[in-house]
């Protein structure tokens, strides 16, 4: 009995030794280097975005915030790799709302809601819909004419399958009754070429990609999502304005981490990047990115994904959306 005793102590011991260091190692977090793996190339909206949020981190905490880009596979390449990383805090992963659209195109190695622990929204972004020069519709209702009237005459571009920029004009055309030829590409800087170049004729974009080539005239502002105009392009009407109320479809930015990370940790970066996002510095170069603001706690954050998911679902049957 006496050895059984002494076994009992010694393994409660360990579990209490155990406990204390796992603790302690979250009340010293971060004491080493964070990485945020981004699944999409370098130079996309991301890559500003990282920056913005990893320098205030560094700031606060003394800690570098290492940036990796892992793009391709239509972001399940670096969704996986986070996924299956420690989850310690030290690997973040900053996701689009691609990240919900995705999984309803195509079968995914990974779960969008389960496999990953929300840490809150980062900033939110209207679209754009602009045409080339070239194409004789010259407002919203003028475009959606010639794109009835011309059945998959008309080329529009999107930063990959599966994009918001591709599902933006699949809801578009669903809508309208207008039928145009999807050309995807390899991210968003390369549809812009094209678009500028006149192979393709349309775009949803941010308004902030788009706004100096609409300045200069090489390409036409149409219309914009929301509820008011974006003051860099104060002459391009919302879609209610131009005539096709309803239409409205936002792009979110946002950062998890794996599943089973603890929720101390969880919580500790959530506050921080709340606190980041409320300063005003940080505002001022959110906006100069085209973007707003958008703070969630991660309970908040987890229910926009849930329903973002479902909804897009809808969406994708009901305009019978494939993968390409």
């Amino acid at each position: 009995m006496k050895v059984c005793n002494a076994v009992v102590r010694m393994v409660m011991g360990v579990a209490l030794m155990g406990l204390a260091g796992f603790v302690a190692a979250q009340q010293t977090y971060p004491n080493r280097p964070i990485r945020i793996i981004t699944p999409y190339p370098p130079g996309g909206t991301t890559t500003p975005l990282v920056r913005i949020v990893g320098e205030k981190l560094t700031e606060s905490w003394g800690q570098q915030v290492l940036v990796e880009n892992r793009g391709g596979g239509n972001t399940i390449i670096g969704v996986e790799a986070a996924a299956k990383s420690a989850p310690d805090g030290y690997t973040l992963l900053l996701v689009v709302q691609t990240h919900v659209i995705v999984p309803n195109l195509m079968s995914t190695p990974y779960d969008p809601i389960k496999d990953f622990a929300p840490i809150g929204t980062v900033c939110k972004t209207e679209l754009t819909l602009v045409l080339h020069p070239s194409m004789p519709a010259n407002n919203l209702q003028e475009f959606i004419a010639l794109a009835k009237s011309k059945p998959g005459a008309i080329n529009y571009a999107s930063s990959g399958g599966g994009t918001t920029t591709h599902l933006a004009a699949a809801m578009f055309e669903h809508r309208t009754g207008a039928k145009m030829q999807h050309i995807p590409y390899k991210g968003g800087g390369p549809a812009m070429t094209d678009l500028l170049g006149g192979q393709v004729q349309a775009y949803f974009q941010s308004p902030l990609v788009v706004m100096p080539f609409v300045k200069a005239g090489k390409i036409k502002g149409i219309a914009i999502s929301g509820e008011a105009r974006f003051p860099g392009l104060p002459q391009v009407p919302t879609f209610s304005e131009a005539g096709l109320p309803g239409f409205e479809l936002r792009i979110w930015y946002g950062i998890l981490a794996p599943a089973g990370t603890p929720n101390e940790i969880v919580n500790k970066l959530s506050a921080e990047l709340a606190r980041i996002l409320a300063m005003p510095d940080v505002k001022v170069k959110l906006e100069n990115q085209g973007m707003d603001p958008f703070i969630s706690t991660p309970a908040q954050f987890t229910a926009l994904m849930v329903a973002d998911l479902a909804k897009f679902a809808q969406v994708i049957k009901a305009a019978n959306i494939k993968f390409n």
